[in-house]
């Protein structure tokens, strides 16, 4: 009778890191390069982020506020003076303040996924024959980088409704540089590249942190399952429970403040969308 074989740390972070894209290619389209997971993670923990902000809304008093009222109240004030500070126009805002809130909220509810114990969502998709599953959306580039690609669809529409499809258009040929027939392909090439790299940026930023994060998630879990003498067996990540109770503590630090930073540069380039150069 054949024995299980236990995982070699290599491929434990390998098995870790791979989504799960188990849809076979149809005739029109590649579904294969669909991270499953990422998709089913990421838009569960936003109609989760939705029910509870839709539920204390409906409770909300006038009179004395409880505690997660409370928080939230301050939250929401938070990021509509950011809003305040950065985006001058008031009929703006009234988008552009609740779209930063849901973008807070949302990334801080994906980031937080990362607090879970590192085997125990892959361990219980397994038990229903699911092999893969990452469980932190915000560690997959695609995810960052689509969010940081729908700013940019942001950005590029109050820049037409701002300053005007044609007036947009000019300052691409115009700025930074001057207008000037001969400057005309520099400038739009400088204004290329700022979309490129403003969109890149914010997006890998946001991916590069999460990714080490998860990484060092799983380094933890097996530095504490070789100490308990479990590696490879099923209670792989009880040692990396108490190996990573430190790092726990402080990420919750890093995942607020990842959600605050792609929110504050969402709101900076809304902000920049509305100004002329």
């Amino acid at each position: 009778m054949a024995t299980a074989h236990a995982p070699t740390a290599s491929e434990y972070v390998s098995h870790h890191l791979t989504h799960l894209t188990n849809i076979k290619q149809t005739s029109l389209v590649d579904l294969s390069v669909i991270d499953i997971d990422s998709m089913f993670f990421s838009i569960a923990l936003g109609l989760l982020a939705v029910f509870v902000m839709a539920r204390l809304a409906a409770r909300a008093t006038a009179g004395v506020p409880g505690r997660f009222q409370a928080a939230v109240e301050i939250m929401v004030e938070m990021v509509a003076d950011q809003a305040k500070g950065i985006v001058h126009s008031p009929e703006s805002r009234k988008f552009v303040a609740p779209v930063a809130l849901t973008v807070f909220i949302w990334i801080f509810l994906m980031n937080a996924m990362d607090l879970l114990p590192v085997d125990l969502l892959p361990m219980l998709a397994a038990a229903v024959g699911i092999h893969y599953a990452r469980v932190v959306p915000t560690a997959d580039l695609n995810v960052a980088l689509g969010m940081s690609l729908a700013v940019l669809l942001i950005c590029i529409y109050y820049n037409i409704k701002i300053k005007g499809f044609g007036g947009w258009i000019h300052e691409l040929f115009t700025a930074p540089f001057g207008n000037h027939f001969l400057l005309y392909p520099i400038n739009f090439a400088m204004q290329m590249i700022e979309f490129v790299a403003k969109t890149v940026s914010h997006g890998m930023r946001l991916f590069g942190n999460m990714y080490a994060g998860e990484l060092i998630f799983m380094l933890i879990a097996m530095m504490g399952a070789a100490w308990a003498g479990t590696f490879g067996s099923g209670l792989l990540w009880v040692g990396g429970i108490f190996a990573g109770t430190i790092w726990a503590i402080f990420h919750i630090l890093i995942i607020t403040l990842q959600a605050f930073i792609f929110m504050m540069l969402t709101l900076v380039y809304i902000g920049q969308a509305h100004e002329s150069h």
